[in-house]
């Protein structure tokens, strides 16, 4: 089961400020940064051998919950804190997380995560494609610190240890790619400006989530799913990329809407024919040569279309829409993805934004009207039942009176 407080902590990371200690022209949240590290991380990992991408997607859930548990330190004191202290902050991350984890895939989650945070040994490279990745993350944010703290007096101090640090990842071909300015940065690029656009932007708010934070929280709910359905491995990864970049073309064509692209018969079709377009111009042309296929896949384009939210398998290298249920496919030979149960996850992190916002006392009609469309639209899919999940998080937000049921996921 997926307990509505650890939702609660997954969104809480879209109010925690970083850079607060300095001036920044636009809020840098803790939630787009994940999001972008674990973009980051994927390049660097297709780019190296032997990777297991279910411990990669394990591993930046774990590193991303202790964080949001560990709020108010720095990173560098963060880090320090850890050499010498660590199995005390790990105990009490435990002891903050542990019921709100404990039911998600009958306890084995929270055994693994307990197992990550006491042996450093677990997943070790891919560790250190996250540790990457956070610091390529980081280097981003900061180019956009540096351009409004140039008055001050230590700030160029901090650039160079910003500089500095990049060495102790170049044995990554990733990582020496980006730093060189090829074209896998500009993709890195395009995902970080994803932060500057804020979702539900025709009303206020509480917390505002980007773009680029919903990828995020979309493919942790992906994640949680495939546990439940008991997802073979391929499954796992496929569901978790394919939700964390299912609204990267908006990068490209800005968020619209959906009152809007389906208010105008054919609208919807003229602005996926220009997503298309704009993916084939602008992103394709810069992903390395051996990974454009299987991104593509993961983007949903096939035959000339765009639909991430399709189930689909792959035979013999091609792609195949599935009407009758994945899970008769769960071997890795299939390179399944559940498209439908994606599509819920995206609509249930809808709904968690709007519920928040709401219980934080900020009500509008869109935010009303929409809750109760996304609500109607959730149903069940493998077993699933979305819509009774939605149910059980707004009884923990307080936005309903009945009583609680517990609630498989």
């Amino acid at each position: 089961m997926i307990n509505p407080k650890i939702i609660d902590s997954i969104f809480s990371a879209a109010s925690i400020q970083r850079w607060n200690d300095y001036p920044r022209m636009v809020d840098l949240v803790e939630l787009d940064k994940q999001a972008h590290k674990f973009i980051i991380a994927y390049f660097i990992a297709k780019m190296e051998d032997d990777i297991n991408y279910t411990h990669l997607i394990e591993a930046g859930i774990f590193e991303f919950l202790r964080r949001v548990v560990v709020t108010d330190i720095r990173p560098d004191v963060f880090r320090k804190a850890l050499q010498q202290k660590g199995k005390e902050i790990n105990r009490w991350v435990l002891s903050k997380l542990g019921d709100s984890l404990k039911d998600i895939d009958t306890g084995n989650f929270l055994n693994k995560f307990e197992q990550y945070l006491t042996d450093e040994n677990m997943y070790k490279k891919e560790r250190f494609i996250l540790k990457a990745a956070s610091y390529m993350a980081t280097k981003w944010e900061f180019g956009i610190v540096y351009q409004t703290s140039q008055f001050l007096s230590d700030i160029d101090d901090v650039k160079k240890e910003v500089e500095a640090e990049i060495e102790d990842y170049y044995e990554l071909i990733a990582i020496r790619k980006i730093a060189l300015n090829k074209k896998l940065a500009k993709v890195i690029d395009l995902s970080g400006r994803l932060r500057f656009q804020k979702r539900w932007a025709q009303t206020p708010r509480i917390p505002e989530t980007s773009v680029l934070g919903h990828m995020l929280t979309v493919a942790i709910f992906g994640h949680f799913y495939s546990l439940k359905v008991n997802a073979c491995n391929k499954r796992i990864e496929n569901n978790f990329y394919t939700a964390l970049f299912h609204d990267l073309p908006e990068a490209l064509t800005r968020d619209i809407i959906s009152p809007v692209k389906y208010c105008v018969d054919e609208l919807a079709d003229i602005i996926a024919e220009y997503e298309i377009s704009k993916m084939e111009d602008d992103i394709l042309p810069n992903i390395p040569l051996g990974l454009k296929d299987e991104f593509s896949y993961l983007l949903g384009l096939y035959d000339g279309t765009k639909d991430e939210f399709l189930d689909k398998i792959r035979v013999d290298g091609k792609i195949q829409v599935v009407s009758n249920g994945i899970s008769q496919y769960n071997d890795n030979k299939y390179d399944a993805i559940d498209g439908l149960a994606l599509k819920q996850c995206d609509k249930l992190s809808a709904f968690v934004e709007a519920s928040l916002s709401i219980s934080h006392g900020i009500k509008s009609k869109e935010l009303v009207n929409g809750k109760k469309q996304i609500m109607d639209s959730l149903k069940m899919v493998e077993g699933v039942d979305f819509n009774q999940i939605a149910k059980n998080i707004d009884l923990e937000f307080g936005t309903t009176g009945q009583t609680q049921v517990r609630i498989e996921f």
